[in-house]
């Protein structure tokens, strides 16, 4: 069994951990290392991938930077999307040369993690036909983005956990006109925010297990690594904090 490797990141500007992606595609693209998952936050971001289109941004640009929200133009798939506080965050590195090439499969099985990791919560949720991301009750709980280069995926996938919804109240949510949102937060009705760990605990099972793939560690990082330049010193930082995968699976 192929195994893959999780790093925990706490809130990342969104270029610093695009950064810290095109580090490891690189990487793994010369086999350098396993698969990763990094699983993070960022501070309030818009991010737009290949399809977007202009008029699904509902604010002048000019408006966000005077909230504080940074607008990031990337290459993934899809449209325009909100990243923020209690969003959990996924990028997989992933080799689809061992996914047989897969796109759409692979696309499938993100929103099938998500599924799984949901259930966890007892929320129940659903594809869309036609449509990538998750759903409950007919609002858009998971988005998926992906990029792939030489068969090695990067970005990934959002999980509302805890998000300020009123957010997305300033796009056309992935450009689908119509679309309401929800987090798992509104879906379990708690007053208390959800503890995102137990989320990133779960969300971790369900990659293992629907692309088969051995747990070999995970990793958190110290606060001040993510500032420095992402070498061979920078993965030695990152991996000084190691939880047991016993742990982890309990």
């Amino acid at each position: 069994m192929e195994g893959f490797k999780v790093y925990r990141l706490g809130i990342v500007d969104y270029q610093k951990a695009l950064e810290l992606q095109l580090y490891l595609l690189e990487k793994r693209i010369k086999q350098e290392i396993d698969d990763v998952l990094l699983l993070l936050q960022h501070p309030p971001t818009f991010t737009v991938g290949r399809n977007k289109k202009a008029e699904h941004l509902l604010v002048a640009p000019g408006e966000l930077s005077k909230r504080g929200i940074h607008f990031e133009v990337i290459s993934r798939g899809g449209d325009i999307t909100y990243h923020g506080p209690g969003q959990l965050v996924g990028y997989p590195i992933l080799d689809l040369n061992k996914l047989n090439r897969d796109v759409h499969k692979y696309l499938r099985n993100l929103e099938e993690m998500i599924i799984l990791a949901l259930q966890d919560f007892d929320i129940k949720a659903e594809r869309r036909k036609g449509l990538a991301g998750v759903w409950v009750l007919e609002k858009k709980i998971a988005s998926i983005g992906v990029g792939i280069k030489r068969w090695i995926t990067y970005h990934g996938f959002a999980l509302n956990v805890n998000t300020d919804l009123s957010y997305f109240q300033m796009i056309v949510p992935c450009g689908i006109e119509g679309v309401s949102v929800t987090s798992m937060k509104e879906m379990t009705r708690e007053k208390e925010d959800l503890d995102i760990m137990k989320v990133e605990t779960s969300v971790i099972n369900a990659f293992s297990r629907v692309f088969d793939r051995e747990l070999h560690g995970v990793f958190s990082n110290d606060a001040d690594v993510l500032n420095g330049a992402f070498d061979a010193e920078f993965m030695m930082c990152i991996e000084r904090k190691v939880l047991k995968q016993s742990d982890l699976l309990a």
